[in-house]
């Protein structure tokens, strides 16, 4: 067994009630931006959203496992990045789109279509890709769950602020849209905050096993963004709606991972690693490539 399977991440009760309140503000913000006229983008172009939501429930676990068999990382970190593949999107990726240039209307339907149905595809994928995974005999212990029981939980993690948000867009459009950027920007604000909080609360256990995700994530994160452009423009798609699909496939709510490593898996190191590392790596690579092209 690898040092970093053997590792465990602590986060005391405070802490995981904090990152489950972070989760409910997080999705209240994107649920701000659905709308009635998302929708009506679904069903005017059906096959820029069919790519984007194609790219990230198959391609990208595909991706992940390949990369899980050619790289073979520890098994701590090859199911954390099973886990980082099934998450959905967030509104990181529609604010990094907006930046871009990038076909902003069709990122944000993406990202409500999949976030809604993440109650599903997310145990589904999981399920499936960590089934692949090899050498996971050791931990089998620390990583059997029932399927339906991250189904409970992610229902009950995501669909009461996905509802309030919607049903306040719904009913109060005017006051949504004068508070809408600001709740993005604390939200940004306040994921970054616990992020770095969480990296000096556990400094000595992320110094020494660092090295192990750092180069890895790096890849992963850099093939899954270099993946949803390839299939957007293979798909002949236009190049606001190819900048949409590459943050869309590229991006995801780590947040919502995180709590599931800590919910299910009690802080098993290389999860946690893998998980956290990729939330802020995406965040660096978002803005640095949507900065890119904002002058392009």
């Amino acid at each position: 067994m690898n040092h970093v399977d053997t590792l465990r991440i602590h986060f005391d009760p405070n802490q995981r009630i904090l990152l489950n309140i972070l989760l409910g503000f997080l999705l209240f913000g994107v649920a701000l931006d659905i709308q009635k006229s998302d929708f009506e983008v679904l069903w005017k172009h059906p096959k820029a959203v069919f790519i984007g939501l194609m790219a990230q429930w198959f391609l990208v676990p595909a991706l992940t496992l390949g990369l899980v068999y050619l790289l073979q990382p520890a098994p701590s970190i090859a199911i954390g990045m099973i886990l980082v593949s099934a998450c959905p999107g967030g509104n990181i990726s529609n604010y990094s789109t907006h930046l871009a240039k990038g076909n902003t209307a069709l990122a944000v339907t993406t990202t409500s279509v999949s976030t809604l149905a993440s109650i599903l595809t997310l145990p589904t994928i999981f399920w499936i890709g960590s089934s692949f995974i090899p050498n996971l005999s050791s931990l089998k212990q620390n990583i059997y769950i029932n399927p339906l029981d991250m189904v409970q939980i992610v229902a009950m993690l995501m669909l009461i602020p996905l509802i309030l948000g919607m049903g306040l867009n719904y009913k109060f459009p005017l006051f949504v849209s004068k508070i809408k950027k600001t709740v993005k920007l604390l939200s940004l604000l306040i994921f970054v905050g616990f992020i770095v909080g969480a990296i000096l609360g556990n400094w000595e256990n992320i110094k020494n096993y660092l090295k192990e995700v750092f180069v890895l994530t790096l890849i992963f994160n850099f093939l899954a963004l270099f993946l949803g452009y390839l299939i957007a423009k293979m798909a002949k798609l236009s190049e606001g709606d190819a900048r949409a699909i590459t943050f869309e496939t590229g991006i995801h709510n780590t947040t919502l991972g995180l709590i599931l490593v800590f919910q299910f898996f009690a802080g098993l190191g290389g999860m946690a690693l893998i998980v956290a590392w990729y939330g802020i790596w995406d965040l660096i690579t978002a803005y640095l490539l949507a900065h890119y092209w904002s002058k392009n």
